[in-house]
């Protein structure tokens, strides 16, 4: 339909205008983009580490009970674990002596940041404080704040003044290990720091070598980096602007940096891609650009509307991690089609046909159409077509056989076992629970309100019994009760018994007129976790039925549409089977540096928006250049063969890129961030070969006509 004359007249208008004020267009946008880019230095400063849990949920609204009442339960904030000398005890006097005075010193030179510090060393009833050896003992220190970023800053205030990480730098020669709540957050807040910085410094210039050799010119490899910086900057003002009003996560800062800045690239790619084979086609500078925007243009816009309604599916979601990833994604993939109309096509007439200068004769040459008809890719379409069931067939079951092993997908909350192996804050925390089995710096809470003290008993005595052996002890009061509030605490032995115990909680017969509510930051996690679970069927209908909408709306076919969302789904499915086999199961974690284990409650949705978006952004740039040859009167076979034609070589290329851009979150020493960067690896992968290039032309060699 774009390629006819008639069908272009309007949609050329807007290239055509670009065209004639192309360095005010440019001048413009590269004024905004700076001035955000400025107005978003500081963003790193303004992110939280909040809005991991459901806000619906009854472990949200008990602790936010709790806390209201008795204020936040800081005690698991920082457990300082102190090791003797070798041969010597935390009872010898040089130890209890130096241990004792460093603590009293940093209470009154902190008192900003440190709330309370309750020790071993405090008296007779903290000996439980100490292992039986009496070579471990640990000081308990409540921090200031309300759990969130506050905390965290006086975490960081203060983390340096305990010599830890040195054997025998401790007072007393002791050994001094940093665990608890805010050293294991602090560790993956600024591990995703660290992964942003890397894919912003690292990937950008990887991809402009790898583009060389795509473009076979220095001109038009920087171009789509060029977009994608731009947008990196856009973007940093756009999140920064969205901290004054909401809570942004770190962890939806760096999943935002990582789609926008490949997704950025990819239509900088695909871009360049059209306006070089006009070029070739003959027409002038003007008319190829006019007719980039027309026709990339339009796929690019159609393709970010897909993309930011999957992102924005999100919101059925009460996580505030889950909301701020749609508000910062959308504006950021938005913020990148507008560039790819914009300011790229600007550019791109700027340039002219110096667009491949200082480039490698043998690349750089422009294919024609006839070559392009000739070569691999619409190879690889008429034999896909040529026996469609043959090809079909095995493609189908090899990515059902992929899909399988999720069915072993496990869900776990934030854990220090997310952090490297050697990351400090984790191997502290796992020596602290297993020299203080008794223990646990995240324990199950009950929040009982309106009791009468035989009530109260009552309930505590079938807390204990329906729980008791999957606990670390008792429920025990962790405050006097006030204004007819309790709250009662134990661990949980191994947290994946989490479920099973808060069942038995709840369902503990409740008096009349007392309220009984499981909370704790292992019922938060778990509420949460089911929580996304539950909204999963919504969140796939939503993704199905709007593709389909914007896919027909796009091409006017709904065979096509219902074929990318199959294809979509296929790629996803895999994917997700392939991420449980690594990650959860455990397959290459020597390789990939990682422990095994239960898969980030958060980390699910997101792969499933990101990915399904992704894939069938694909399909977008592949279906309309199907659909621009039937407009041409071309037939049903021979349109497939020059989509796949016209677009392989530039969907692999795109990629590429954009694997070169998630390896860079793939070197992470998160694995919740390898999680997301080796999936879209997988999907990319997939997506990129088999699925677009084989089982596409053969699947739709039998449904088109």
């Amino acid at each position: 339909m774009l390629a006819s004359n008639k069908g272009t007249t309007r949609p050329l208008r807007w290239g055509r205008f670009v065209h004639r004020n192309r360095y005010l267009i440019f001048g413009l946008f590269g004024l905004v983009v700076l001035a955000s880019g400025f107005y978003g230095r500081d963003l790193g400063k303004h992110l939280t580490q909040e809005g991991w849990f459901d806000e619906s949920s009854q472990s949200v609204a008990a602790s936010k009970l709790a806390d209201s009442t008795f204020g936040r339960d800081t005690d698991s904030d920082l457990i300082v674990l102190y090791t003797a000398p070798p041969g010597g005890t935390v009872d010898d006097e040089p130890v209890r002596t130096a241990v004792t005075a460093e603590l009293n010193r940093l209470r009154s030179s902190h008192s900003g940041q440190i709330l309370k510090i309750d020790s071993y060393w405090d008296g007779a009833l903290m000996g439980q404080f100490a292992d039986a050896s009496r070579t471990h003992a640990f000081a308990s220190i409540g921090l200031r704040g309300d759990g969130g970023t506050d905390t965290v800053n006086n975490y960081m205030a203060v983390k340096n003044e305990f010599h830890s990480g040195t054997p025998g730098s401790g007072p007393g020669g002791t050994t001094v290990q940093l665990a608890g709540m805010q050293p294991v957050v602090e560790g993956i807040n600024t591990g995703m720091q660290n992964d942003i910085h890397r894919a912003e410094i690292i990937a950008l210039p990887l991809v402009a070598i790898l583009l060389y050799f795509v473009f076979g010119g220095v001109i038009g490899a920087l171009l789509p980096v060029l977009i994608g910086g731009m947008t990196i900057l856009g973007t940093q003002g756009i999140m920064r602007m969205l901290t004054d009003h909401l809570q942004v996560n770190v962890f939806a800062s760096a999943v935002v940096t990582l789609v926008s800045l490949g997704l950025a690239i990819d239509y900088g790619l695909f871009a360049v891609t059209r306006f070089r084979e006009e070029l070739a086609a003959g027409r002038t500078v003007e008319e190829a650009t006019a007719r980039t925007v027309a026709t990339a243009g339009r796929t690019v816009l159609f393709s970010s509307a897909i993309i930011a309604v999957s992102l924005g599916a999100l919101f059925i979601y009460p996580n505030g991690v889950l909301r701020s990833v749609p508000l910062g994604g959308i504006s950021s993939v938005l913020l990148a089609a507008v560039l790819s109309v914009t300011a790229l096509p600007a550019t791109l007439s700027i340039v002219g046909r110096r667009i491949d200068l200082w480039g490698w004769h043998r690349l750089a040459s422009i294919r024609t159409a006839e070559q392009i008809d000739a070569g691999f890719f619409s190879r690889l379409a008429v034999f896909a077509m040529a026996k469609p069931w043959r090809v079909i067939v095995p493609v189908v079951l090899v990515l059902l056989a992929l899909i399988l092993p999720f069915r072993h997908i496990a869900f776990g909350g934030l854990s220090e076992r997310y952090l490297a192996s050697d990351n400090a804050a984790r191997v502290a925390q796992q020596d602290f629970d297993r020299t203080f089995p008794q223990f646990r710096t995240d324990p199950l809470k009950l929040v009982v309100v309106g009791a009468n003290p035989q009530q109260l008993s009552d309930i505590r005595y079938e807390a204990n019994q329906v729980s008791a052996p999957l606990m670390t002890g008792p429920f025990d009061p962790v405050a006097p009760t006030k204004d007819a509030i309790t709250v009662l605490g134990s661990g949980l032995v191994d947290k994946q018994d989490a479920d099973k115990v808060m069942s038995a909680l709840r369902a503990i017969p409740q008096p009349p007129g007392v309220q009984v509510m499981v909370g704790g930051v292992p019922a938060l996690e778990r509420d949460s976790i089911l929580g996304l679970l539950h909204g999963l069927p919504l969140l796939a209908l939503i993704l199905v039925v709007a593709a389909i909408a914007l896919m027909y709306a796009a091409f006017r076919s709904l065979i096509l549409a219902v074929k990318a969302v199959a294809m979509s789904a296929l790629s996803l499915g895999a994917t997700l089977g392939v991420l449980t086999w690594i990650f959860v199961e455990g397959h290459g974690s020597g390789l990939f540096d990682f422990t095994p284990g239960p898969l980030m409650f958060a980390v699910l949705v997101l792969i499933v928006t990101v990915l399904f978006g992704l894939s069938t952004d694909y399909e977008v740039f592949l279906q309309s250049r199907m659909s621009e040859a039937r407009a041409e009167g071309k037939s049903a076979e021979e349109a497939i063969r020059y989509g796949i034609a016209h677009t392989g070589g530039v969907i692999t290329s795109a990629a590429a890129i954009l694997i070169v851009v998630t390896g860079a979150f793939g070197f992470s020493d998160l694995v919740l961030m390898k999680y997301i960067a080796y999936g879209m690896i997988a999907a990319l992968l997939l997506d990129a070969t088999v699925i677009r290039m084989l089982l596409t032309p053969a699947v739709l060699k039998l449904v088109w006509r």
